[in-house]
């Protein structure tokens, strides 16, 4: 484990703004775009609203941005008259975002949907819940289907989309017909002052460790159990020779039968706020990122991958469509295919005594700093919002 002397941040959810506050900021700008999501949270609204407005703010300037939630929607005429563009982020149909999406049409409004899973097409219902380990009875289908319908519903009644990546684009594509913008999700300006710290205390220190190693799997809730089943039985193979080796788990997984043995060389976290997370992820040497192979798991981003590079921990990863493209098999992190993890990661833990990990540390943070930081994206966002 890496010895960080970071202290626990002290963190609050920092989207508290009442309405007025943001409405003037969106009306300050001379492009103006409103962002829509039911109810603000640590997850979706974070990545796909909170920082785009954020990265705008900084990097353009010239345009006013503000999200709002339903308790807003009594304000609707307000926030349409103040915008130019309005961007549905993954909200249910309801009769009052279909009338919101309505009046800001009619208002001549550039209207989109953002969405970051594969979560809107029913065709894909049985999939997603055999994916995510979730119960397939009446009372569930009727709930799940009843949830990627109203997505589905909701995002017709726009005039395009925005997705987290190419593959999950394609997707939206087929479904719905309407043309689609790619702004990959990256990290905020708090996250990144919390990973700039972490990874110059691991720097000042000549990432000096602690002799164990630990393995870092941060699956934020509990719907990664089989995908951690790809790797729970390299896991359970290498602890067993390795008595050096921990297995650090942040967030609610069922580690399975398999390390029941190893109980001792566990460690338990909480789930974790955003800002504390990066800390518990730059101590550990390995980050890992096992997806099954399927049409969903190919839609996910690669958001715990430039988590981990931005604290300077390195990642091995299954090759999904969008993990493969961010890790550069070798120099930024290491691509394990389903049967090859157990040597994969034996490769890995071998890499840390050696002059390559400090150089792909490097090479990963510099990575994902040009692709993942605010400013970076934010092209992106103006041209998937205002064209061009």
């Amino acid at each position: 484990m890496f010895l960080l002397p970071c202290e626990r941040i002290a963190y609050a959810d920092p989207w508290t703004q009442p309405f007025a506050v943001r409405l003037a900021l969106l009306g300050r700008g001379s492009r103006r775009v409103a962002y829509f999501y039911e109810q603000p949270d640590t997850s979706t609204f974070r990545y796909r609203v909170w920082n785009m407005i954020e990265a705008l703010r900084v990097a353009a300037p010239d345009v006013g941005a503000a999200w709002f939630s339903t308790g807003d929607l009594e304000h609707a005429d307000a926030i349409l008259g103040a915008c130019d563009a309005l961007v549905v982020c993954r909200a249910r149909y309801s009769v009052g975002v279909a009338r919101l999406i309505a009046a800001a049409r009619a208002r001549g409004r550039r209207v989109l949907f953002d969405v970051d899973d594969l979560v809107f097409d029913d065709r894909y219902v049985q999939l997603v819940l055999e994916t995510l380990d979730n119960p397939c009875g009446e009372a569930d289908m009727d709930h799940w289907f009843a949830y990627f319908g109203r997505l589905g519903a909701a995002m017709r009644l726009c005039e395009g989309v925005i997705a987290t990546n190419e593959y999950l684009a394609a997707r939206a594509t087929a479904f719905c017909g309407l043309p689609t913008a790619v702004v990959p999700n990256f990290l905020n300006a708090a996250q990144l002052e919390a990973s700039r710290r972490a990874l110059e205390a691991k720097r000042a220190s000549g990432f000096a460790r602690d002799g164990r190693v630990h393995l870092g799997y941060f699956s934020g809730t509990p719907t990664h159990n089989r995908d951690f089943q790809i790797v729970a039985g390299a896991l359970a193979r290498l602890m067993r020779r390795d008595r050096r080796l921990v297995l650090r788990l942040v967030g609610f997984l069922d580690p399975g039968e398999a390390l029941a043995p190893f109980a001792d060389r566990i460690e338990r976290h909480p789930l974790q706020d955003f800002l504390n997370l990066q800390r518990l992820i730059g101590e550990v040497e390995l980050n890992l990122v096992p997806l099954q192979d399927n049409a969903f798991t190919n839609c996910k981003s690669e958001l715990k991958v430039f988590e981990a590079a931005a604290v300077g921990t390195l990642s091995v990863v299954s090759p999904s469509f969008t993990l493969r493209r961010a890790v550069a098999d070798g120099e930024t992190g290491w691509l394990a295919p389903a049967q090859g993890w157990e040597e994969v990661l034996e490769g890995a833990i071998a890499s840390l005594d050696t002059a390559a990990y400090p150089t792909m540390t490097e090479a990963a943070h510099s990575a994902a700093l040009t692709r993942h930081g605010p400013a970076a994206q934010a092209p992106a966002i103006l041209a998937a919002i205002f064209g061009g």
